[in-house]
């Protein structure tokens, strides 16, 4: 029996062929489900003797079918991928062309006006250590920010001999941790003039926001920095990437753990056709968070804050973007619609400049 059904396997000339010889050997009915059946009935001596023989006829079959399965398979698959061959020579059914989404467009655009203006760009890792994303930053253990239903935190490091916490890491809130990594870098003792646009996260979902997102920091350090440098610094800034002269700024007092003064930057907008466009002094809209760096902040990065300062701001490029381009819903950013990035996405060859204009 053995041979005959090894035979018939090998035999077996396709998938449902192969089936067939299974059902027959293994199946509720098969010849080999019999004999295990007749297991039952015997007595123990008989079992002793039998049941190996048995079992093992199972074990052979079962894996004589497994491996047969296995070459058929691989032998359908090579013939499905010799039948299924495309033309590339054929044209297309419609024109195909990249575009740049809004976002790397917006972020082309920051780098190209800021670069103007002296700044270099930073980048940091975007699995930050707790220490980086808030203790540096002056933000302390019982602020919000740290909650869990802000962030997303990863699982802590332990010390397997004493249990204590070694690492805490978490998708960074902010890009402002590449601050301070910029200040160590430049070992306390040489100006800085960088912009760190990157991806952060946030456990938060709706029209203005979603999980993950972009922002835009900046970050100055120098001798005899003051907030009068820090307001011409935005308003050049925007000015260039609205590409409009009429840009009117408000520095609204407020509060941020990182710097001190802190100030909101809020921009003058007016009403066209029931719209709000940015210029003028209708009303005014928040767009910045910004500020003198505080002390705390410098002496983490190694500055001494009698000798140096500096001032910091940040937004949501995902925002900028918005504002600029007129777009009304932030989660749409990331749906993946080509149909949206086709309405809103640039030609690749209209890279920004400030000549030909950012928002080219």
């Amino acid at each position: 029996m053995r041979d005959h059904m090894l035979t018939a396997i090998d035999a077996a000339a396709g998938l449902e062929a192969l089936d067939a010889v299974r059902i027959e050997a293994l199946g509720k009915q098969g010849r080999v489900t019999q004999l295990l059946k007749t297991l039952g009935g015997m007595t123990a001596e008989e079992r002793q003797e039998q049941g190996p023989r048995i079992n093992g006829l199972r074990e052979a079959v079962a894996t004589a079918i497994a491996s047969r399965k296995a070459v058929l398979e691989t032998v359908a698959l090579d013939m499905r991928l010799a039948s299924e061959t495309i033309d590339l020579t054929l044209p297309a059914d419609a024109p195909l062309a990249g575009t740049i989404h809004p976002v790397s467009q917006v972020m082309d655009e920051l780098a190209e006006i800021f670069a103007d203006l002296g700044f270099a760009v930073a980048t940091g890792p975007e699995i930050e250590d707790d220490w980086y994303n808030f203790t540096a930053l002056n933000i302390p253990e019982t602020h919000p920010a740290r909650a869990m239903h802000d962030t997303f935190y990863f699982p802590d490091e332990v010390d397997p001999g004493t249990g204590a916490v070694t690492k805490r890491t978490v998708l960074r809130t902010h890009t402002s941790p590449v601050q301070i990594r910029a200040m160590q870098a430049a070992g306390g003792n040489t100006p800085i003039r960088i912009i760190a646009p990157g991806r952060t996260y946030r456990s938060d979902s709706d029209a203005t926001h979603t999980p993950m997102f972009h922002q835009v920091e900046g970050l100055v350090i120098d001798k005899g920095i003051t907030l009068g440098h820090l307001k011409w610094t935005l308003e050049t800034f925007l000015k260039a990437y609205f590409e409009r002269d009429d840009i009117v700024l408000r520095l609204r007092p407020s509060y941020f753990p990182f710097t001190e003064p802190s100030a909101e930057i809020d921009v003058g907008y007016s009403v066209v056709k029931g719209k709000r466009v940015i210029g003028g002094a209708d009303g005014w809209m928040e767009v910045l968070g910004s500020g003198m760096v505080h002390r705390t902040v410098l002496e983490a990065g190694g500055y001494d804050p009698d000798v140096w300062q500096g001032f910091a701001f940040g937004c949501g490029i995902d925002r900028l973007a918005m504002l600029k381009y007129g777009m009304d819903d932030l989660r749409a950013f990331f749906d993946g619609d080509v149909r949206w990035l086709k309405h809103y996405g640039f030609s690749s060859l209209d890279v920004p400049t400030l000549s030909g204009g950012v928002g080219a």
